[in-house]
């Protein structure tokens, strides 16, 4: 039996997919995979056996596509589809281990730049004399990036996300507590500094590997017109021993002409660029 594909339902039609998930819906039907909707907002508000009410008992095996799930309501997820007769083929701890930095990050260490993480309440910040010792441990001076264990505020580079010497104690207090201001009840697990690193105007690969193979690779959805083809002899190894199913790498080259892991992502929310056939993805998926 192929593998059950949950997607997320529209919040304006509940009967039909949300279109930003319809192209690859169709695409997984094409391809012989079952199709479903889960909704996602009652997900988020903790309601998951709500959000999987349209999900046929007994269906086997799945993966979704769809929005970022926070790991714990992903747990919840995969707890109400198991009791509907639904497995998920990522399972929790394998979701959290690709999706948050601090489960890959030590996997990744020799491929991505040097970081430190403090656990955090959502919308409180770490103290000044913690992201000190933390920024002391990168070694050093020079610029870090902030971000939560998922995602960055790159769009508040100056604000919210740039520090450009990590030693300037008030100055990276200040941008680690705007930050924390700004993710509010949505930081994901913590805060990480992350050392800077200088990449070329060439934009980011994302490689999407599924049981350690590379079966596509796009752009980023945030440079779809730029589409670098990176080196993946030294990362490859660190997928395998990632031991996650289903996940995504995205690449930069640095300027000194070495390809570097800006980031890991289970590879059930990560997203394609718009003008990316799902096809090829979705006929691996198939594969279950």
């Amino acid at each position: 039996m192929t593998p059950l594909l949950l997607v997320c339902r529209d919040p304006l039609s509940p009967r039909r997919t949300d279109p930003h998930f319809a192209a690859e819906a169709r695409a997984a039907g094409e391809r012989g995979l079952r199709v479903a909707r889960i909704d996602h907002d009652a997900l988020l508000a903790g309601d998951a056996a709500g959000a999987v009410a349209g999900v046929p008992r007994d269906a086997g095996a799945a993966w979704y596509r769809g929005w970022m799930i926070p790991a714990g309501r992903y747990a919840e997820l995969a707890e109400a589809l198991a009791g509907r007769g639904v497995t998920l083929l990522t399972p929790p701890a394998s979701y959290r281990r690709a999706h948050e930095l601090p489960g890959w990050y030590g996997t990744f260490a020799p491929v991505t730049p040097r970081s430190v993480w403090f656990p955090a309440e959502a919308g409180r910040a770490p103290d000044r004399e913690r992201l000190a010792a933390g920024a002391a441990l990168l070694g050093g001076g020079g610029p870090v990036v902030v971000k939560d264990y998922v995602k960055s505020r790159k769009h508040e580079w100056d604000e919210a996300c740039y520090v450009p010497d990590r030693a300037d104690t008030d100055r990276l207090a200040a941008v680690v507590g705007r930050f924390a201001e700004l993710q509010g009840e949505f930081l994901a697990g913590g805060v990480v500094l992350r050392s800077f690193e200088r990449f070329t105007a060439a934009g980011e690969a994302r490689v999407w590997w599924l049981d350690g193979r590379p079966v596509l690779t796009t752009a980023h959805p945030d440079t779809p017109d730029r589409l670098p083809a990176p080196a993946l002899d030294a990362v490859a190894p660190c997928v395998a021993d990632l031991d996650c199913r289903f996940v995504t790498t995205d690449l930069a080259l640095r300027e000194d002409g070495v390809w570097r892991v800006v980031e890991v992502g289970d590879g059930q929310v990560s997203g394609l660029p718009r003008d990316v056939d799902p096809g090829p993805l979705l006929a691996a998926l198939a594969r279950g």
